[in-house]
């Protein structure tokens, strides 16, 4: 806002011709007073924010049901056991062999804190594999039911490569936790991973093939992107007996899939397939067209004219100056007072362009230039017809699929006996913490509502409270060392000064140099044309300092109009979440 007002105004004063030093001066002051507003409204947030932070509500274990809940109460390490095996690596290119070493440990969060009492299990090592597990009380069968799998991920040191996501493993009587490892036969496997570019909320589906009995991963064909914050993010996985499934993040829909339709592989396969025994015939044409074989190359095509000919017609343009090199030694060239002759050699200034043929033709040797040869023809090749021998795109014939099956309902899954957690990661202090498996989608709602809606809007409080202000933030270097995300105001501020200042000298070098401040000016050219339009249509000579004050003034009382609302809009926001929070708290102490 800021820039774009005083670009507008010097612009149109600059043209108008007449800007005196109180016009400069009425200018500035309307810059730096938007200015003023921006900071000032920057400063407000983290103030009111800080201002706004209600007393944290106290942990209190749920009271409802579900086939495998877990909130990691004193008594977790009697449902949860790590894992000592060894990862196993066969098929793979890698020869190590990885043991589970990452270390668990249950406890508070130490990073945006926003319920007391409150622990979770937490993955204690980077750059470590982990493995952990807990079994069911009985085993979770879904067949002709909705399935609900609910936990909540905080990743307090972020997350640039490794997962965070559950497994459900398959019920059977080889179901050992202290074997627990990448090969475990699982049913479902959810929940966030990101490395690199890779990121997605993983949902894969073990599906028994009912004629082989063998199983395959069937992999959700788009899945939507993880949240990578460090506050805590409620994950859920709804699969419903109609074969649809839903995920939800922080309790929103972000994707609604078809089991039979948006999986790959397939969980049904293909009714016919392609005969492998069927051959294409040997005289099968398949090339749509070909040269034409009656064609010939006509007597006067000459395939050795060059394509370029000298211009025989040209002419030394009457400026040329045969006589001056492209190069001369630089006349304000002097040779070093530390130059020793006989150690360094004779000295010879640089050169540089002859400023003689800045503004002529050319300087130097002159030669006629080259042109087009009318006579060019190039290789000659026969023009292409249609194959008359065309049959069309060959394909073998199909038969019957002999693998074939029709599973109506995939969304009957295997029965699962257990819950693990078997990852990867290069940051530690990932936490898990209410874990809801169940059939009812109302009970995970009033869970999420006794949970992560308690603490999820003061963690996002705490987070705006924390981040550092303006003023506590070491300078940056230089305008290259800014990062927008960090402060945009001052990034802002930076580039755009910047810009101008090269712009002065070298409006080109400006564009190279500062492309995205070049980028944000076009979007408001509209405005500084219409500005400009408006004060050339002024009156001339001493009235046009006037206007400009005029103009300026209004840009001035549009930016405290501006900083007014910015605060009032942050003031209010800022209620607004306490409010909310302290109507959650008010609830809680009440049930």
């Amino acid at each position: 806002m800021r820039f774009s007002a005083t670009a507008a105004i010097s612009a149109a004063a600059l043209l108008a011709g007449t800007v005196s030093a109180d016009a400069q001066s009425v200018i500035s002051e309307a810059s730096s007073s938007v200015s003023s507003a921006a900071s000032d409204a920057s400063s407000s947030v983290a103030s009111s924010s800080t201002a706004s932070l209600p007393e944290l509500p106290t942990f209190t274990p749920t009271k409802l049901k579900a086939d495998f809940l877990e909130q990691f109460t004193d008594d977790w390490e009697a449902r949860w056991k790590p894992s000592h095996a060894k990862k196993d690596t066969k098929g793979s290119d890698k020869d190590e062999e990885w043991a589970y070493v990452g270390e668990w440990a249950v406890e508070e969060p130490h990073v945006y804190k926003g319920m007391e009492g409150d622990k979770g299990l937490v993955v204690k090592n980077a750059a470590a594999h982990h493995a952990i597990s807990a079994k069911f009380p009985k085993k979770i069968d879904n067949k002709g039911k909705t399935l609900v799998v609910q936990y909540e991920v905080k990743l307090q040191n972020g997350l640039e490569c490794g997962g965070a996501y559950l497994k459900l493993l398959r019920d059977n009587k080889a179901l050992h936790q202290d074997e627990f490892s990448n090969v475990s036969p699982y049913v479902i496997m959810f929940g966030p991973d990101k490395c690199g570019s890779t990121n997605k909320v993983h949902l894969i589906i073990n599906h028994k093939n009912p004629k082989t009995g063998e199983y395959e991963e069937k992999h959700l064909q788009t899945p939507p992107a993880a949240r990578i914050v460090k506050t805590t993010e409620l994950y859920t996985l709804i699969i419903h007996p109609n074969n649809t499934a839903i995920i939800k993040l922080n309790g929103e829909q972000v994707k609604e899939a078809n089991l039979l339709e948006d999986f790959t592989p397939a969980f049904n396969p293909p009714k016919e397939i392609d005969d492998p025994k069927d051959k294409k015939p040997e005289d099968w044409v398949d090339t749509v067209r070909i040269p034409d074989p009656e064609a010939k190359k006509p007597e006067d095509w000459d395939e050795d004219a060059p394509f370029e000919v000298v211009d025989e017609e040209a002419t030394m343009p009457e400026d040329w100056l045969e006589k001056e090199p492209l190069t001369i030694p630089d006349p304000e060239a002097t040779k070093p007072e530390d130059w020793d002759d006989e150690e360094d050699g004779d000295w010879v200034a640089p050169t540089v362009s002859n400023p003689k043929c800045d503004d002529v033709s050319g300087c130097g040797p002159w030669t006629k230039p080259m042109k087009s040869n009318p006579e060019y023809k190039g290789k000659w090749t026969a023009p292409m017809i249609d194959n008359p021998e065309y049959k069309g795109e060959w394909a073998p014939r199909k038969i019957k699929n002999p693998d074939f099956f029709e599973d109506k309902h995939p969304s009957n899954l295997e029965p699962m006996g257990a819950i693990g957690f078997e990852i990867w990661t290069m940051q530690s202090d990932i936490m898990f913490d209410n874990i809801y498996i169940g059939h009812s989608i109302e009970d995970a709602a009033k869970f999420a509502d006794e949970t992560f809606n308690e603490k999820h809007p003061i963690e996002q409080l705490v987070e705006l409270a924390e981040k550092p202000k303006v003023e506590d933030r070491p300078e940056a270097k230089s305008p290259n060392d800014l990062v927008f995300l960090d402060d945009p105001i001052h990034y802002i501020r930076e580039k755009l000064d910047l810009f101008f200042a090269i712009a002065q000298n070298d409006p080109v070098q400006a564009i190279k140099f500062v492309p995205e401040a070049a980028a944000g000016l076009g979007a408001v050219a509209v405005t500084i044309i219409a500005i400009i339009a408006g004060i050339i249509t002024m009156s001339g000579g001493s009235a046009a300092p006037q206007k400009v004050k005029k103009v300026a003034g209004d840009a001035k009382t549009a930016a405290a109009d501006a900083k007014d609302k910015v605060a009032e809009a942050v003031s209010t926001g800022a209620d607004s979440a306490k409010d909310a929070v302290n109507k959650r708290s008010t609830r809680s102490t009440g049930s």
